[in-house]
């Protein structure tokens, strides 16, 4: 799977109510064992896990982590891209004479040597495949070369001549091909609810192509042992990238390796198996030797997806009580010629409110542009700047403080299906985030607040991420020595996934230094580090897994007289300090160590699987996260310069494994919150199609100055969906903070703006 098909899942997505109570100290089972006499039930533990500091840290800071560009094989050779330098049309003419004559080259490929590959199911177009010029900067021929510079440079001499064809890369180009992105979602009667409506709204919406910009550049490092691949390569899923590869190269799956224990940086961009990675696995094929690839930054902008950009518009009915009567929100969002990836713009308008008349309509454009993907909060970013900016203008005409505009129409039950939520903490979070923020001093006239030469201005914005999750398998090990180890094929983009899974390990086997083994696509099948939805996944794979252990030593013990545990169930136990025992009666067990001596086993393994599909009834709506989030800005009166001076987000991520990891995810989500409202902006030349500010001199993102003081409070209770009362916090730190900057700028200066980025033209 490559992009988050998250409209579908809320709006089918329904669940089992029934995580049991959980021991104190660690994330067990907790039924009450009808073998002992009434024990006393456990308390639930507190809704914040401990603030860990991260298992890699060390490794990391002290250079000993390595990254797919660390990768390295003996006699790997090096290759490098030749790309195109229009955006429409056919190759003519390629020579790649000179290049190959140069010192050092081993092999040229293009579309006129190059092997037949298969394009993977939602993966972007197989590379090198046919003449066809599809984006300006797509891959034209790759050289493969004994040292990256000799490579590089021999690139360089690759001669291609086009025939062009006119370009068309802008979303209002009427040359473009307009077509559905999804099925529209229509209930009640809309046209009728405005027609009724006391006050109505309506405006238009206008957010640009974001680029990842991950720190670490990506790369990928191939390797063929006859018909084996293995790769080491930046991915936010081994195990789906091996099925992509399989599919590409027509291997049987388990023929493709994939590693990635360490990976620089994601934020969606690596969801997909994207071309270069096949090309260096097809030059090592070719020529029997390791190859590594490495894009530049320029590449990076063309090579590895972006934030699709949109053209939106809002229509609101509302009573001038507030009672919003109708929502009609449409999208256009960006796609490539030959891509399917697209974002739910719209579905934030389906879910976030309670109103009973409701359209939401996804409209894409093909564009000679890059291939987009999945970028942190894909859609809900989006969308939820166009909603939330609504919400408040539709406030202020109404004379109502935005928070309670906001609480007059807060959904109790999810408004599409009708079933109550598994959690929703998001009242809470209003309530806390105004307290913290300060909101009851805060002016709503615009314009009336000063300092010096600056107009202070207060914003608040709903936040959300729905939920999303894909089956994850697990295995869990203890050993006659005491130790533990939890395995999974995840990989960590730098979210904290190894150590919230080192943590969950520990804490469900009892074993205090138990690890977590990861980025290896041969170890138990994890989904992808995306859509907010990997930590409850695949920590209740682990959970499963512990249980599988639990149940494999009660096996062993069932016809021993010598074992305290015998004739118990493994949902009557926990475990602590290496020790199995039964819930309620510490006494009642022993440890892991003595059972297998006793039984003269090394070791027990088993594994574990959670599958969100499988736990559906129909009696409640799978819930994400929700916030508030609450910014003030300066705005300077003579220059119109911006700056954010604080942030108070209130968040409502269910049960919080890590205090400090999640916390993080927050600060780092608001930091892409303030790139998009405020920096970036994907250029493109609309007469050649080329990106202008490719290069992290040019494409702006904030920096240490530009982020100001932020408080971070967590809210809500444990989520009935998933059995450890998760939710994951990736993406809806970042959805907030977009509106809530745009409705500050507006109480600060009375001026509204509805185009990203706000930059001071737009403010003059």
């Amino acid at each position: 799977m490559t992009e988050f098909s998250r409209r579908t899942a809320l709006r089918t997505g329904v669940l089992v109510a029934g995580a049991g109570a959980l021991a104190p100290g660690v994330l067990a089972p907790g039924a009450a064992s009808t073998a002992l006499a009434e024990p006393p039930a456990p308390p639930e533990p507190p809704l914040i896990g401990t603030g860990r500091d991260r298992v890699d840290g060390s490794r990391k800071v002290a250079g000993a982590a390595n990254y797919p560009n660390d990768a390295a094989e003996p006699g790997t050779a090096h290759a490098a891209l030749a790309c195109a330098t229009i955006a429409a049309g056919r190759i003519t003419a390629i020579d790649t004479g000179e290049a190959a004559a140069a010192p050092g080259v081993l092999g040229v490929f293009t579309h006129r040597n190059a092997p037949k590959l298969t394009r993977a199911e939602g993966e972007p177009p197989a590379p090198l495949q046919d003449d066809r010029i599809r984006h300006h900067g797509q891959y034209l021929a790759v050289v493969v070369a004994d040292t990256p510079e000799q490579a590089t440079a021999a690139a360089g001499l690759i001669h291609v001549e086009y025939a062009p064809a006119d370009p068309v890369v802008e979303i209002d180009d009427p040359a473009a091909v307009r077509e559905p992105a999804a099925e529209d979602v229509s209930r009640g009667d809309v046209p009728g609810a405005l027609a009724r409506a006391e006050v109505r709204y309506e405006a238009e919406f206008t957010t640009p192509a974001n680029t990842h910009n991950p720190m670490g550049l990506f790369s990928a490092v191939a390797k063929w042992d006859g018909p084996r691949l293995t790769v080491h390569t930046n991915t936010q899923g081994p195990s789906a990238m091996s099925s992509s590869l399989a599919a590409v190269f027509g291997l049987a799956p388990e023929a493709v390796t994939v590693l990635a224990p360490y990976v620089g940086g994601g934020f969606g961009s690596g969801l997909r198996t994207w071309p270069h990675v096949s090309l260096a696995a097809l030059a090592a094929r070719e020529l029997r030797r390791p190859v590594k690839l490495v894009l530049t930054r320029p590449q990076m902008f063309t090579g590895v997806g972006h934030r699709t950009g949109t053209v939106q518009q809002l229509r609101l009915g509302a009573n001038r009580d507030g009672e919003l009567l109708a929502i009609e929100h449409r999208s256009t969002q960006t796609a490539a010629v030959d891509d399917d990836n697209a974002d739910s713009v719209t579905g934030v308008s389906v879910h976030r409110y309670a109103c009973a008349n409701v359209f939401a309509g996804e409209q894409r454009v093909r564009l000679n542009i890059p291939g987009p993907c999945s970028m942190r909060a894909p859609g809900e970013a989006q969308g939820g700047f166009a909603l939330e900016c609504a919400i408040d203008e539709l406030a202020h005409r109404l004379g109502m403080d935005p928070i309670e505009l906001r609480l007059r129409n807060f959904a109790e039950n999810d408004p599409e299906s009708g079933l109550p939520w598994s959690s929703n903490g998001l009242r809470e979070c209003y309530r806390r985030g105004a307290e913290l923020f300060g909101w009851s001093a805060r002016r709503a006239a615009p314009g009336s607040t000063r300092d010096g030469d600056c107009l202070i201005g207060h914003g608040v914005a709903g936040a959300s991420f729905p939920w999303f999750g894909l089956p994850c398998r697990a295995e869990a090990t203890v050993r006659a020595d005491g130790s533990g180890l939890v395995r999974s094929s995840t990989t960590d983009i730098g979210t904290g996934t190894h150590t919230v899974m080192t943590q969950l390990a520990a804490q469900r086997l009892g074993i205090a230094d138990a690890r977590f083994e990861l980025g290896d696509s041969r170890l138990p099948q994890a989904s992808l580090a995306g859509g907010s939805g990997l930590t409850g996944s695949l920590g209740a794979a682990v959970d499963a897994a512990v249980r599988g252990v639990w149940q494999s030593l009660l096996d062993l013990v069932a016809d021993d007289p010598a074992s305290p545990l015998r004739g118990l169930r493994a949902d009557q136990l926990t475990a602590t300090d290496g020790r199995l025992h039964a819930i309620g009666d510490p006494a009642r067990g022993e440890p892991y160590s003595a059972i297998l001596r006793r039984h003269d086993r090394s070791e027990v393994t088993a594994p574990g699987a959670f599958d969100p599909s499988q736990q559906q009834d129909g009696t409640m709506s799978r819930a994400g996260a929700f916030g508030a989030q609450f910014v003030e800005v300066r705005v300077d009166t003579d220059l119109g310069l911006i700056r954010v001076a604080r942030i108070v987000s209130a968040i409502d991520g269910a049960r919080i494994v890590n205090e400090k990891t999640a916390r993080s995810q927050i600060l780092g989500g608001a930091v892409g919150g303030l790139g998009m409202a405020l920096f970036e902006d994907t250029a493109t030349d609309p007469g050649t199609g080329r990106i202008t500010n490719a290069t992290l001199a040019d494409y702006l993102v904030p920096v240490n100055g530009d982020v100001p003081d932020h408080e971070v409070v967590f809210a809500g209770a444990p989520d009935r969906f998933n059995p450890l009362g998760i939710k994951g916090v990736g993406e809806v730190g970042l959805t907030g903070i977009a509106p809530a900057v745009a409705n500050a700028v507006f109480n600060a200066t009375g001026k509204r703006i509805r185009s990203l980025p706000i930059t001071l033209d737009k403010l003059m």
